[in-house]
């Protein structure tokens, strides 16, 4: 070790001095696979996007030769359609309809009647209410006759 004199300012300073004891390390470049991934993602994206450009390209040149194709098949059948004068209907005998040799339908009384296992209870109450004779003259016919059923069967 070696003693140095400093003179710094009018005063005396005295410093010690190490000796190096091994050399300053020199930093590597590194290599993260991050980077080299980022690297390779970037030239598939590139091919990609490339592929996609080809492709779309592909497909609007196969549509113009479609249209152009269509286009000289158009040209082709009108020249060779030929016009035809359409026939013209017959007029000397007019139209009579004929009467329908189908019988008539027969109309029927529609039925107002509820079965048992759809009606409401309430509804039940008032049906039993109305037992009377008076009432049950305004009843259609089907209500009277399951009114005498259940009255047969006791279930009222």
């Amino acid at each position: 070790m070696e003693e140095l004199l400093v003179e710094a300012e009018g005063a005396q300073q005295i410093c010690l001095i190490k000796p190096p004891v091994k050399k300053n390390t020199i930093p590597i470049d590194l290599k993260l696979h991050n980077d080299i991934r980022a690297v390779e993602r970037a030239r598939f994206a590139h091919q990609v996007a490339e592929k996609r450009r080809l492709i779309k390209q592909y497909k609007m040149e196969r549509e113009r030769q479609q249209k152009l194709e269509e286009q000289e098949e158009i040209k082709r059948l009108r020249k060779e359609l030929i016009p035809k004068a359409q026939l013209m209907p017959y007029f000397d005998r007019p139209f009579v309809p004929r009467r329908s040799e189908k019988q008539p339908t027969v109309p029927r009384e529609p039925k107002f009647c509820i079965p048992r296992h759809k009606t409401i209870r309430c509804c039940r109450m008032s049906c039993n209410d109305m037992s009377g004779p008076s009432q049950l003259q305004h009843l259609p016919s089907s209500v009277e006759k399951t009114k005498a059923l259940y009255k047969n069967r006791g279930l009222q």
